[in-house]
């Protein structure tokens, strides 16, 4: 394939943005980013190590989890997950974070950049808190940039046109886990199965 190297390159390729959305990049919540975080159960955070390495990690809770500070600051409750840490390491190393936000339904999305910090503060934490367990620990997002993004990826791709999506991929961890260190024998299907019921156990006792 022919490599694209330099910005004027892309720029030739991809054409110019038009004025207005340029425009619509600002450095503070208003009203209506506002009300869509309030609004929103999940979100996409993005971080980055200091070797350039990426990585990007769901978070969802109950509608409105995101709490707005101010017009420039936003706190993220931490629920327990894989404990792999790649996300926050990165936010340790660098503290750059970018995040998306996505309400089920709507094919416009929210954009938010800046730094993030990790932060304990056991009565935010505990005001926090969701299936009585409070926060394990707040992630403080100082907002550089934020825009809403355009609905074209959500059209085109009919992510919310339920008639047109296909049979889903059955995702078993055990199977993937069980075969990585047993191959494909009797022992591995009958520890992929004790894997995933161990997995159902963890979705129902550990949210």
């Amino acid at each position: 394939m022919q490599r694209i190297e330099d910005a004027e390159s892309l720029r030739q390729l991809l054409g110019n943005p038009h004025p207005f959305t340029k425009e619509k990049i600002g450095s503070r919540l208003d009203d209506v980013s506002r009300e869509f975080i309030g609004a929103t159960p999940l979100l996409f955070l993005s971080t980055v190590n200091v070797d350039g390495r990426p990585t990007v990690s769901p978070k969802g809770d109950a509608a409105g989890f995101v709490s707005i500070v101010d017009e420039q600051t936003l706190i993220i409750p931490e629920r327990p997950g894989n404990k792999l840490m790649m996300g926050f390491e990165n936010i340790l190393d660098n503290g750059r974070i970018g995040l998306i936000f996505v309400q089920p339904g709507v094919e416009e999305t929210l954009r938010v950049n800046g730094r993030a910090t990790l932060c304990l503060d056991p009565s935010l934490q505990e005001q926090m808190a969701a299936n009585g367990k409070p926060a394990l620990l707040l992630i403080k997002v100082e907002i550089e940039e934020v825009f809403f993004h355009c609905a074209k990826a959500f059209k085109r791709s009919k992510a919310w046109q339920p008639d047109s999506w296909a049979e889903g991929t059955k995702v078993s961890f055990g199977k993937q886990i069980a075969q990585a260190k047993l191959g494909k024998g009797m022992a591995a299907k009958a520890a992929a199965k004790l894997i995933d019921r161990e997995v159902e156990k963890d979705y129902r006792k550990n949210l």
